[in-house]
């Protein structure tokens, strides 16, 4: 993501720096977070799932929260509505392995106020998450354009409807994840770096989506996934 124009993060609590909860389940991805994000922001908390969120955002009041959209109990979008409910001062910046499209919309759907991808760097990312505290929206510019497009065309509502894919339905979002990575042409471990989860996680996965869509090879999956412009 290439930043321009950004705004100073409005002053926090005796510290000059925006105050940041991070929420993501793969601890060593959040510890990597904190690393590049230290020193820039004062880090008030971090959560791996909705429930823990929810709690933990409510009690610590955050300038922003750094957010999957994938988590265990839900979807960032849970977090986002719930904690919003509460307290609509709280923003959120989506910082997620997925540029799915029914993701992207979600979770600004909800109230976030950006979404950027994990292949972000730390530079990049301080500088996001200044300019959501400080009222900007922000997104990678891959993303930028579709959502600008989305909201104009009136997309968001046919994102919106149930796929009726029942084949498609019966995958996890992390499932359906690998899926698009792998119909890509990703390798086992360009998947697995990009999900922050190891070779054997995603061979797992692997195995798992050809066994509930009954197929028995990466080729079939790919054109499978590619019938259904899932790439």
């Amino acid at each position: 993501m290439t930043a321009h124009g950004a705004a100073a993060a409005p002053p926090a609590a005796g510290s000059g720096r925006p105050r940041v909860f991070i929420v993501d389940d793969h601890s060593m991805f959040r510890a990597g977070v904190r690393s590049e994000l230290s020193g820039d922001v004062e880090i008030v908390g971090e959560a791996a799932d909705v429930a823990a969120a929810v709690s933990e955002i409510s009690r610590s009041l955050p300038d922003v929260v750094l957010l999957d959209v994938h988590l265990p109990g839900g979807g960032g979008q849970d977090v986002v509505a719930a904690v919003k409910a509460g307290h609509p001062d709280v923003k959120f910046l989506a910082l997620s392995a997925s540029d799915a499209p029914e993701d992207v919309i979600a979770v600004i759907r909800a109230g976030a106020r950006g979404y950027v991808t994990k292949t972000i760097s730390g530079t990049e990312l301080v500088d996001a998450v200044r300019r959501v505290a400080a009222g900007d929206a922000v997104f990678s510019p891959r993303l930028a354009g579709f959502v600008l497009d989305a909201f104009a065309s009136g997309m968001t509502a046919e994102l919106d409807r149930p796929s009726f894919d029942p084949e498609l339905d019966q995958l996890t979002a992390r499932e359906r994840e690998v899926l698009r990575l792998i119909a890509r042409g990703y390798t086992y471990r360009e998947v697995g770096r990009e999900l922050f989860i190891s070779v054997k996680t995603v061979e797992s996965h692997v195995s798992s989506v050809l066994r509930k869509l009954q197929l028995s090879s990466r080729h079939q999956l790919t054109r499978w996934a590619a019938e259904r412009r899932l790439t």
